[in-house]
């Protein structure tokens, strides 16, 4: 049988705007009750358990994955597991989020009671807030939905959908609270790219040694022109007599000085540069320093140590190469 194109978008079209329309419905029921629910897991000791089973179970091994990977240590534990032994991977100072559309699970709603008895806070994750799970947690999140988006109002899909994504806001409530920045992401990533280019600093990419274009501030155009030119670096770095940083000629003041006068070439570098130049230390991250060049429009940072001394210089489009972005 063809499958018509029209049928297909239409179907999809309709399953996303109800879960679209779900999502709308839980940002604006939104209140204090979740961030009770934050601050009771932003005061956890120990770790996160997030519990669930079946579809809401998948969901629930997503949420802790994302915890963990943003800096709130979360573990996921089956809740037909948790009652043949996986109890043991709670701990003291723990804390139970669980997770049922219905919160009448018979395998949620035996874990329960030994989660009590284990001392342990519970905050629910339910569609249905009065429900044997709602009443027995410290703290209930909403997620319930008036439909869900497949054609016979059966298969989890919106209930999940705004699971997943009151998950998500909840994570990013906890990095935000927990302070957790760049830095602290980029360690839990060590082995991925993105991790890759969040440790890079200034001092992995910048040009030094032989490689920086640098001139004193007596030099006269025609001699920068020549440095400029054998570093390739589109700018030349001036210093003073203690080799201290003071300016920056760029291929555009030196454009410029070609412009206003018949003999640019005998015009003193110190008069055509661009003082007091932004620039970096050698430890900053590349990220911090691309955001700085893109701020001020700068092609070419200037890279001092701690007596403004030039110690390197860092391109742009050594940052492009690197995958800085």
């Amino acid at each position: 049988m063809r499958v018509e194109s029209s049928d297909v978008l239409l179907s999809i079209r309709n399953a996303l705007e109800i879960e679209h329309a779900a999502l709308g419905a839980f940002i604006e029921r939104l209140d204090d009750s979740i961030a009770t629910a934050v601050s009771m897991l932003h005061a956890c000791k120990g770790r996160i358990v997030v519990v669930g089973v079946g579809k809401s179970g998948l969901v629930g091994r997503k949420i802790a994955a994302t915890f963990a990977s943003t800096g709130t240590p979360a573990t996921f534990v089956h809740a037909s597991e948790a009652i043949h032994g996986d109890l043991g991977f709670i701990g003291k100072g723990d804390i139970a989020l669980l997770l049922s559309h219905s919160g009448e699970t018979s395998e949620i709603c035996s874990v329960v009671p030994h989660l009590k008895a284990l001392g342990l806070p519970i905050v629910a994750m339910t569609g249905q807030p009065g429900s044997f799970l709602g009443r027995s947690a410290d703290a209930v999140i909403d997620t319930s939905v008036e439909r869900e988006a497949d054609p016979m109002n059966l298969a989890p899909t919106a209930s999940t959908t705004v699971m997943l994504a009151a998950g998500d806001g909840i994570a990013c409530a906890l990095m935000r609270v927990g302070d957790f920045g760049k830095e602290e992401y980029s360690k839990l990533h060590p082995g991925g790219s993105l991790g890759q280019k969040l440790m890079c600093s200034v001092s992995d990419l910048m040009h030094t040694g032989d490689d920086m274009p640098v001139c004193h501030q007596g030099s006269i155009l025609r001699d920068a022109i020549v440095v400029m030119t054998a570093k390739r670096l589109g700018s030349i770095l001036v210093v003073d007599e203690s080799n201290a940083l003071i300016g920056i000629l760029t291929d555009g003041d030196l454009r410029r000085a070609l412009q206003k006068s018949d003999q640019p070439l005998d015009l003193a570098v110190h008069d055509l540069m661009t003082c007091s130049p932004k620039s970096a230390e050698p430890d900053w991250l590349a990220v911090d320093a691309l955001r700085l060049m893109e701020d001020n429009l700068i092609t070419m940072l200037p890279i001092v140590g701690q007596r403004r001394e030039p110690v390197g210089a860092l391109h742009m489009h050594d940052l492009v190469s690197a995958g800085i972005k």
